[in-house]
């Protein structure tokens, strides 16, 4: 039987506990800094917009300090959900958000299904193809969408522009593609034996996509649902090019549109409807957040 044979004259090495405590006090200290100045670099144009929401016309225009209410007043916020234009915006936001979400999901899940299960040829293709398409900037299809409705109504008389539901229409060239390709990814972690043997007692592909896929890959249609709601409800660009009647635009644009007269900026009401605005997302987000975050990792370990 062999035996080990030490060299006692050999220098024997330490190891550096001591050095490894300093490392990572060190990387907690940087941690905690980045950490504050992430903290005050994305809360800080928030905490303005609420303190400038709190002040009155005049305390605004006296250019007081900036950080400072003086005379808090809930004057901008009654002015806002007493108006019948703000309230709206918000339907028509809520509305589109509501059935653009419905849209995409209706979409993006079989497309995902069958683009990561149901392997064809030129599927993978397939897929890189629709994430690319995501990757196009909305600036740069505006323009030939904002032509294709214009020839629709040529050709056949139905008026599309100006008209809230046409963002039905638009908003699911930006959603659509994306959650596709997060599901793509997380309906590929999916063990195979589960639609395998789902197929060999004798299921259809539709069986196996609504009772086995869905509810396994919940949290990556959470995910899908929450990105898809925060695009249709923060879009800018293409409700501004589609819309111009106040009582079809939706709150994004209703608030910069109606609250800007020439050069003058009701910037108390303004910061109040941003903050309105904002509140539908940043809820569900705080409910949300885990299912968001699993469902957008979900692919990034599968061996």
């Amino acid at each position: 039987m062999a035996t080990a044979v030490l060299d006692k004259g050999a220098p024997t090495r330490k190891t550096g506990y001591g050095s490894m405590s300093r490392d990572r006090a060190w990387a907690l200290r940087w941690s905690y800094f980045f950490l504050v100045l992430f903290v005050i670099f994305f809360l800080v144009p928030p905490l303005y917009m609420l303190i400038t929401s709190l002040k009155g016309s005049a305390e605004i225009s006296a250019a007081t300090n900036p950080w400072w209410v003086f005379n808090p007043t809930l004057e901008n916020y009654r002015a806002l959900l007493g108006s019948g234009q703000f309230l709206t915006f918000a339907r028509n936001s809520a509305v589109v958000s509501t059935v653009v979400v419905a849209i995409t999901m209706l979409i993006s899940i079989p497309a995902a299904f069958a683009l990561s299960r149901m392997r064809f040829w030129g599927s993978a293709t397939l897929a890189t193809g629709v994430f690319l398409t995501y990757l196009v900037p909305d600036t740069l299809l505006f323009i030939p969408l904002f032509k294709m409705f214009a020839v629709f109504h040529e050709w056949t008389g139905i008026q599309l522009l100006n008209r809230w539901w046409v963002l039905l229409v638009v908003y699911p060239t930006l959603t659509v593609p994306f959650c596709t390709w997060i599901m793509i990814g997380y309906f590929a972690s999916i063990p195979k034996e589960l639609d395998e043997a789902a197929i060999i007692d004798g299921a259809s592909w539709l069986q196996t996509l609504t009772r086995i896929f869905v509810p396994v890959a919940l949290p990556g249609i959470i995910a899908a649902t929450i990105f898809a709601f925060t695009v249709s409800w923060a879009q800018f660009l293409y409700p501004l090019a589609f819309t111009t009647s106040v009582d079809q635009l939706v709150l994004p644009v209703g608030i910069i549109t109606t609250l800007i007269k020439g050069d003058v900026f009701n910037w108390g009401q303004i910061m109040t409807g941003a903050l309105l605005g904002a509140a539908p997302p940043l809820i569900i987000y705080a409910f949300l957040m885990d299912y968001y975050i699993a469902g957008l990792t979900a692919g990034a370990t599968k061996g």
